[in-house]
C-alpha cells in the first residue's frame, strides 16, 4: 500500500488552511474583497464567490454585498449578518443569517474605534466622501467605516433580478431593482472608502461603497442618496488606521 498522502488529503489540507488563514488571521481595520464589482455588471459572475458561513463566529466583522444571482443585499454589522430582499414596490423582507453567498464582497474587522463628529455643513454623500477623504489623507487606506444619525430624506435599493437572467452591462444588472425612500427615520451605516478599488467594490464615480440598516431592522440596502439631518450624525473609523 502507497504511503505517499493521496490527491483528496491535499485538498482537504488546501481548503483546512484557506478556512483557517480568511478567518483566524484577520488583521485588525484590513480590509478584504473577494470577487469583483465589473465582473458581475460586465462579464454576468453572478454565482457566489463567497460563502458568507465562512465568515460566521468572527466578533467585530463588518462587510457589504449583493446576494449571489443579485437577489438581494447583504450587510455584516459587528458579527451580525443580515440579508434584504424584495417582497413588493413598497416593501422588502429583511432576516438575519449567514446562509447567502455573494458574487462580490468587502470585509473588515474592526473592534477598537474613533469617533468624529460630522460638521452641520456635511449633508449629502458628495460631502461625506469629501470629509472622509480630508480626515484621512494620512491614514492607511482603503478602511470600513460607520455612521450613526437621522436620514432627513434619502433612497436606498435591493437588487432584485429575476432567476436565470443574463447580465452583459449594468442596465440588466439593475433589472427588477426596487427602490425604497427615507424619511425622517434613524439609520447605522456600514461602509468602505477606497481610491484605488473603483469597479472592484465601489461604483466608477465614487470612492465609497455604503449600506444601511435601520434600528428596528424593517429596513437595509445599498445607499443611492442621502440628506443628512443637521447636528444628528456621528461617524466611527477604525483606530488602527491612524
Amino acid at each position: 500500500m502507497s504511503t505517499y498522502p493521496t490527491k483528496r488529503f491535499f485538498l482537504f489540507l488546501f481548503l483546512f488552511l484557506q478556512y483557517f488563514c480568511s478567518n483566524a488571521q484577520l488583521s485588525e481595520g484590513k480590509v478584504y474583497h473577494i470577487g469583483a464589482m465589473r465582473n458581475v455588471m460586465w462579464k454576468g459572475e453572478l454565482f457566489g464567490t463567497i460563502d458568507l458561513d465562512s465568515l460566521k463566529g468572527i466578533a467585530g466583522l463588518y462587510g457589504v454585498g449583493p446576494i449571489e444571482g443579485l437577489a438581494g443585499e447583504l450587510l455584516i454589522t459587528d458579527g451580525e449578518c443580515f440579508q434584504s430582499r424584495v417582497v413588493s414596490e413598497s416593501e422588502m423582507k429583511v432576516n438575519a443569517s449567514f446562509d447567502a453567498k455573494a458574487p462580490f464582497f468587502v470585509y473588515s474587522v474592526v473592534n477598537e474605534w474613533k469617533s468624529f463628529d460630522i460638521p452641520e455643513e456635511v449633508r449629502d454623500m458628495h460631502a461625506i466622501e469629501l470629509f472622509l477623504d480630508s480626515i484621512t489623507i494620512k491614514a492607511s487606506r482603503p478602511f470600513v467605516f460607520r455612521i450613526e444619525g437621522i436620514a432627513e430624506s434619502g433612497s436606498i435599493h435591493v437588487v432584485n433580478l429575476a432567476p436565470g437572467s443574463k447580465v452583459s452591462n449594468p442596465d440588466e444588472a439593475h433589472q427588477g431593482q426596487i427602490n425604497y425612500p427615507l424619511n425622517n427615520e434613524a439609520v447605522e451605516i456600514t461602509g468602505f472608502f477606497s481610491t484605488e478599488h473603483k469597479a472592484v467594490f465601489t461604483h466608477h464615480d465614487t470612492f465609497m461603497h455604503m449600506h444601511l440598516i435601520t434600528p428596528n431592522r424593517k429596513k437595509m440596502g445599498h445607499i443611492d442618496s442621502l440628506r443628512l439631518a443637521p447636528g444628528s450624525w456621528k461617524l466611527w473609523l477604525p483606530m488602527s488606521i491612524f
